[in-house]
């Protein structure tokens, strides 16, 4: 059994790291949050210690690692622009981050997170879940499997509806969030670049604060993509339905599901990393060189 700490354990997703922490048999010992609204943790750790002061928080785990209590893994669910300050701050404490996506938001970022790697010995996870779900394993397998010389046509359209509320938290400010694509398209963008290979020029983008679109020319496929938050861009059939979300991805015209599944991939992921085969820096690159390109070269 590892022993945890959570950063951010009041956010969206803290839950389904508290159920991947617990799922894989291991324990949390330490939460920080600001906000205190985290009842969630009696569903899963009712005897984790919980903070709502960094440096608190700090020294706790300094005590408990005094103690030979010490912190195995920090996980990583506070917002965007401070992933890499907490990233340092559990490598420091010598311990392994497993970081929400996305790692960084700037390229630079990886380069001197890599560094802090080599001086503490520690590893850097993130989340990378599509590359564990199985109807897009399966993909990659049949891409790989198919020919050489065969360049795709893809689409993919992503509709997560979202509040007024959005635009007035961090992640409505692109200095903090990275802005839609990097924010709720950052796994998607890793998908298809490790499905597709690598992108064959600089891509771009338009960019908007509700929504955002563009192209990618990858080594395998052509992908034209779209994101949005905003619930009026959804399909009459879904809104009808009364559904919030709509996810399409589309290769040659045909219709990929991969909509069930979600919920479990960030277990799948503390199961990948406990057996020593978690994404890190380097995997994590690729997505996040496009996402800023999108940002510094809008179209």
């Amino acid at each position: 059994m590892k022993n945890f700490a959570l950063i951010g354990v009041a956010g969206f997703i803290a839950p389904r790291h508290l159920q991947a922490i617990r799922d894989t048999g291991n324990n949390l010992v330490a939460a920080l949050d600001k906000f205190d609204s985290v009842g969630i943790m009696d569903s899963y750790f009712p005897q984790a210690d919980f903070f709502t002061e960094f440096e608190r928080f700090d020294r706790h785990l300094e005590k408990l690692r005094r103690q030979g209590k010490k912190i195995d893994y920090v996980s990583i669910c506070s917002p965007n622009y401070l992933h890499d300050s907490h990233i340092r701050f559990a490598l420091r404490h010598q311990a392994d981050a497993i970081c929400e996506k996305p790692l960084v938001l700037n390229p630079w970022n990886l380069d001197a997170l890599a560094e802090i790697e080599k001086e503490t010995g520690r590893r850097v996870y993130t989340i990378l879940q599509l590359r564990l779900h199985p109807v897009i394993k399966n993909l990659k397998d049949e891409i790989e499997r198919g020919p050489k010389d065969k360049h795709y046509t893809v689409s993919l359209e992503y509709i997560t509806s979202r509040g007024h509320w959005y635009h007035h938290s961090w992640k409505g400010d692109e200095s903090k969030s990275g802005g839609i694509a990097t924010n709720i398209g950052i796994h998607f963008f890793d998908m298809l670049l490790w499905v597709f290979g690598k992108a064959r020029q600089v891509p771009q983008a338009e960019l908007h604060a509700d929504h955002a679109s563009g192209t990618l020319h990858l080594e395998r496929a052509t992908v034209n993509w779209k994101l949005s938050i905003n619930a009026d861009h959804l399909p009459a059939e879904v809104a009808a339905a009364g559904k919030r979300t709509f996810r399409s991805l589309k290769i040659e015209g045909r219709e990929l599901e991969f909509s069930d599944g979600f919920t479990d991939l960030h277990t799948a992921c503390y199961r990948h990393i406990m057996e020593g085969k978690g994404f890190g820096i380097e995997d994590a690159r690729p997505s996040i060189e496009t996402v800023y390109s999108f940002r510094s070269k809008p179209s």
